[in-house]
């Protein structure tokens, strides 16, 4: 089964969104002008229901099938980044500070794509659920979307995503049974002391010792604290103290994430920090909070719905460019809150050469639109097949 014909014809209009989107981003729940545009297309697309406003900005718009059947839902984000774009694209942001570094704005175009054809076909029973979903990179759109209750609202029985990968080969797609990407936590670290002259640091209580000290310590928790066979990571990515060189600080901060998939070693995670920021302020004299963020759960696809996915992926691009047992792996995403609600699978597609996701070069690259669509449309169609 190749790309579908008619999606492959769509071409020209799925790049069209996509620039369209990408010239003009829209960040967090935010995207009321994007969805404006999102709800316009499946106005002109014929799509038979069109519901807005939720989790402030998302949509959910049904196609119905040829006769009753069960309801699968196909999500795309639709939020940018805080990144001021540096390419030389002619459809680079409009808007200094934000951009689409990520490719919502292809997966956006590619859903949209799969919603048209699927709207003219109408080759399943049963009803198609397409999610167009803010706040993926922060605020968690899909945890907020199924808890105003769109998986009960609208009846879905299973659902499906899929992210663009640069850096694999334009067309590869790439899933794995049961979990596949992390759960993510954020920790940040205040630790308060008593600042004043640099030539006389025995009148203060300087709090960048301390704040050496607990980054090193919160090192160790990876290396001697948790099973070397257990998924973690930690990474300190800010520490922030001072204004100049003849100065000591009052005070500190340090910032920084976490990334697992066993509660257990989670819940390990944050006694320890906790223990250590309290025992090295102890140590220092110093006093320090720890306000410790648990973020999105694990991404945990269904292993029947990701054998089924990858059955759907091989017809469409051949079992050569399919990788169905790639792993999991450290980055996150929130799509696991609709994964938590239904059964479902959130796979891959490659997108070839060039500048990585969150990168102020990227750019989505238009030659898999007609790939992404026509693997959603696939999946809604065998998953909803027409009786006899």
């Amino acid at each position: 089964m190749p790309i579908i014909n008619r999606i492959a014809g769509l071409a020209p209009e799925m790049t069209a969104w996509r620039r369209h989107l990408h010239a003009h981003p829209e960040l967090g729940f935010d995207c009321h002008e994007t969805a404006a545009y999102v709800a316009a297309r499946l106005a002109e697309i014929g799509v038979d229901e069109i519901h807005t406003g939720i989790a402030q900005s998302g949509i959910v718009a049904m196609i119905n099938g040829q006769g009753a059947g069960p309801v699968v839902g196909l999500r795309a984000d639709m939020d940018a980044l805080p990144i001021h774009e540096q390419s030389s694209v002619g459809h680079a942001s409009t808007v200094p500070g934000k951009m689409h570094a990520c490719g919502h704005d292809g997966h956006t175009a590619m859903l949209l794509g799969a919603a048209k054809y699927l709207a003219e076909t109408r080759g399943f029973r049963g009803r198609v659920a397409l999610i167009f979903q803010p706040a993926e990179e922060d605020g968690g759109g899909a945890g907020v979307m199924v808890a105003e209750g769109i998986m009960d609202r609208f009846d879905i029985a299973e659902v499906y995503a899929l992210h663009n990968a640069p850096g694999q080969e334009a067309g590869r797609i790439i899933t794995t049974p049961g979990p596949i990407m992390a759960a993510v936590d954020e920790f940040t670290i205040r630790i308060a002391g008593r600042g004043g002259h640099g030539a006389m640091p025995h009148e203060t209580v300087d709090p960048i010792p301390p704040a050496v000290s607990m980054v090193q310590a919160i090192q160790t928790i990876v290396s001697r604290n948790h099973h070397a066979l257990k998924d973690l990571v930690i990474s300190v990515t800010q520490i922030h103290a001072g204004t100049t060189d003849n100065v000591i600080a009052g005070e500190a901060m340090i910032n920084g994430t976490v990334r697992t998939f066993d509660p257990a070693v989670q819940a390990m995670v944050m006694e320890r920090m906790a223990a250590i920021v309290a025992g090295q302020a102890a140590s220092f004299e110093v006093k320090a909070t720890l306000d410790y963020a648990i973020g999105y759960p694990a991404t945990i696809n269904d292993p029947a719905r990701t054998e089924f996915a990858a059955e759907v992926a091989a017809e469409l691009v051949g079992a050569d460019k399919l990788d169905a047992a790639a792993g999991r792996e450290m980055g996150a995403e929130d799509f696991s809150y609709m994964l938590q609600a239904r059964p479902g699978a959130y796979l891959f597609l490659g997108a070839g050469a060039g500048p990585g996701l969150h990168h102020a070069g990227y750019d989505f690259n238009d030659e898999i639109l007609p790939i992404g669509a026509s693997l959603l449309a696939r999946l809604a169609e065998r998953a909803l097949p027409l009786a006899g």
